[in-house]
């Protein structure tokens, strides 16, 4: 609750550790709100949050924390501009943002560089991040927030503000990290159908801060659940395993 307003209510939800989920819903929503209960970084004034077994007000943050990879516009404002690609990723091993006097082996930057590689910014390690395209951020704050191999990963509106084939390579990369059996739990937030990548399991509609649907993808993502969702007349189409919506 926020200046006397509920900004999600009446909500249940769970995520399996082999389960792929996105959250769906308009500007408002709950989206993000959800997102910061999962990741331990806002507690909830009714009602009680469970995350990897533990419950919010009873576990040390700290540690919790780096069990979870997060990947948020707000992280990526609050890293330093003039830091490398590589150290962006490198410093999750110490959960700090912006280099200083911590020490990493060599197993952490092999890590590191390998998670830069593979998406597709391994040629980037030396830049630095404030001189990254908008979807090489994006793909370097994924790579950070795998950096300690969480068991579960919060992707928060990660194609946002990407052009077509930047948002393609991306919907790409993340679905063969969707596929792989070995990939931690994953939570997906968007606006946009277009943006769930093939290999996601579950979806989580939301408006007003409460759920309108949530369920198998297949079974739940329809043209009448999207509808409600928006408050709009949509139609919904699927091609092999891409979706598409229009009024």
């Amino acid at each position: 609750m926020r200046g006397g307003n509920h900004l999600i209510r009446d909500i249940s939800w769970e995520v399996e550790l082999d389960e792929r989920w996105v959250i769906l819903g308009p500007n408002g929503a709950g989206k993000t709100t959800l997102l910061n209960l999962a990741s331990g970084r806002m507690h909830p004034t009714r009602g009680r949050v469970h995350v990897l077994g533990e419950r919010l007000g009873r576990v040390d943050l700290a540690e919790l924390r780096t069990r979870i990879g997060l990947a948020s516009a707000g992280l990526a404002e609050s890293l330093p501009p003039d830091e490398t690609a590589f150290d962006v990723v490198l410093t999750a091993s110490w959960s700090v943002v912006g280099r200083y006097r911590e020490q990493y082996d060599d197993l952490d930057a092999g890590r590191a560089r390998a998670l830069l590689d593979q998406f597709g910014v391994g040629h980037l390690a030396e830049r630095r991040f404030g001189t990254l395209s908008e979807g090489e951020r994006k793909r370097t704050l994924i790579a950070r927030a795998l950096m300690t191999d969480p068991e579960l990963l919060l992707l928060d509106e990660p194609a946002a503000g990407l052009d077509l084939g930047a948002r393609e390579d991306l919907v790409r990369r993340l679905s063969e990290l969707a596929l792989d059996p070995d990939a931690p739990a994953l939570v997906l937030v968007t606006h946009h159908v277009e943006e769930i990548p093939p290999g996601f399991t579950h979806v989580l509609l939301l408006r007003e801060g409460g759920v309108v649907a949530a369920g198998l993808l297949d079974d739940t993502l329809t043209a009448a659940n999207l509808s409600k969702t928006f408050d709009l007349p949509l139609k919904l189409t699927r091609t092999e395993d891409r979706w598409t919506a229009r009024a």
